[in-house]
């Protein structure tokens, strides 16, 4: 009998043992997306034993918070993270690999692989894929006496339209983004990557100065006294409503602008971004976000089945083409060809990739981008000319490497 019970207590601390395998997530967000409780659900119910428990994080801590857990030897099993920081994470071994096969790899569009890769390894899991088009309000664009159909194909265009506009109606021709905010950055290196520009190169090498993002510099320069007034005080978000409010004729956004837009009373359209003089093709900066596996935590295997799991394409889909959210599809199938059928937005937000590049990833992101942020804004203050502003902030990036 002594021996039966200590066989059923064992059994009993086994299960209880089993039912207690957690996977911890780091969430970024204010809610857990409704498509991803559906299938953490399914997940688990395939998965006997083992238990998903997000913590929902707001967006402004939740990877700091990751990168301090696990320098602190206490990882969570897995986080959704900027895909910019994984060579940081990587290269200070807090984080294991997550290998793609051929297959895995040719599923996605073009470059969105390369986001995530490292000395050829791939260190996280797209979840979050982003891409800008040119928004253009037609009713202001026929105030201003252009054609409220034809939007610009190019950088000269788009400038001399946004001053037309200026100078007829009194109201900003371009939303530019300046504010101290990641995004400036970002909005920044959509020009970059519309004139075959890059801030590195395939081995490494920083190439900011070059003639290409010179040109971009000093487009963004030329642009300034057509945009709103102050633009050091607007991050993209903050631009994007200005132009819900129909306060400003053209800007670069994703996908949640036309979701938005299709609520107001605005007559709109969207292109793919207009073209530098060095363009190959239509451009914009691939952004991704990832879900990272952190070492340590002991679930790394299975952390790393359930993030591929809740990224396959039939749950990506589901989660990435409801519009709202900003995203662009990862991959494309048969469901996001439906989708450019029905709401034709979606193609130049898809378009965009074939020339598009990632973010440069740096050892010091942080430090990079701040560079990257003051040479921006120095520029558009006139506080700086694009050649000293260029070669200062290439200067400085060199130790972010």
């Amino acid at each position: 009998m002594a021996l039966a019970l200590l066989g059923s207590t064992a059994l009993t601390a086994v299960t209880a043992q089993a039912a207690d395998k957690e996977i911890s997530w780091i969430y970024c967000g204010d809610t857990i997306d409704p498509v991803h409780t559906k299938y953490i659900k399914q997940w688990e119910e395939k998965n006997t034993g083992w238990k998903i428990t997000p913590e929902v994080v707001g967006w402004a801590q939740c990877q700091d918070k990751a990168t301090t857990l696990a320098a602190a030897g206490t990882p969570v099993a897995m986080a959704y993270v900027g895909s910019r920081t994984l060579k940081e994470f990587a290269q200070n071994d807090l984080i294991v690999p997550v290998p793609m096969t051929d297959d895995e790899k040719k599923a996605y569009y073009p470059h969105i692989v390369d986001t995530v890769t490292f000395e050829g390894n791939q260190w996280g899991v797209p979840i979050a894929f982003s891409t800008k088009a040119l928004y253009w309000n037609k009713d202001l664009f026929k105030q201003a006496g252009l054609d409220p159909e034809k939007p610009p194909k190019t950088w000269a265009e788009e400038i001399e339209m946004a001053k037309t506009i200026k100078e007829k109606t009194g109201i900003p021709g371009f939303g530019l983004s300046a504010k101290t905010f990641d995004n400036t950055m970002h909005q920044f290196m959509h020009w970059v990557y519309t004139n075959n520009g890059a801030v590195t190169d395939a081995e490494g090498k920083v190439t900011l100065d070059s003639p290409q993002i010179l040109a971009a510099l000093k487009a963004y320069k030329d642009i300034v006294p057509y945009s709103e007034e102050g633009p050091t005080a607007y991050e993209q978000n903050e631009v994007r409503a200005i132009f819900l409010d129909g306060k400003v004729a053209m800007i670069q956004a994703g996908s949640g602008a036309a979701d938005r837009l299709k609520k107001t009373q605005i007559s709109w359209g969207i292109t793919t971004l207009p073209l530098g003089p060095d363009a190959k093709g239509p451009g914009t900066l691939l952004i991704t976000d990832s879900l990272a596996v952190f070492k340590g935590s002991g679930v790394e295997d299975k952390a790393t089945e359930f993030a591929k799991f809740i990224t396959s394409p039939d749950v990506q889909s589901e989660y990435e083409l409801q519009g709202g959210a900003g995203l662009t599809p990862l991959r494309p199938s048969a469901k996001v060809d439906e989708f450019v059928a029905k709401d034709p937005y979606w193609k130049p937000l898809i378009d965009g990739i074939s020339y598009g590049g990632p973010e440069p990833l740096f050892t010091d992101y942080k430090g990079f981008q701040n560079s990257m942020i003051e040479m921006i804004q120095s520029v558009v203050t006139g506080k700086a000319e694009p050649e000293a502003a260029l070669k200062k902030a290439a200067g400085e990036i060199e130790a972010f490497k």
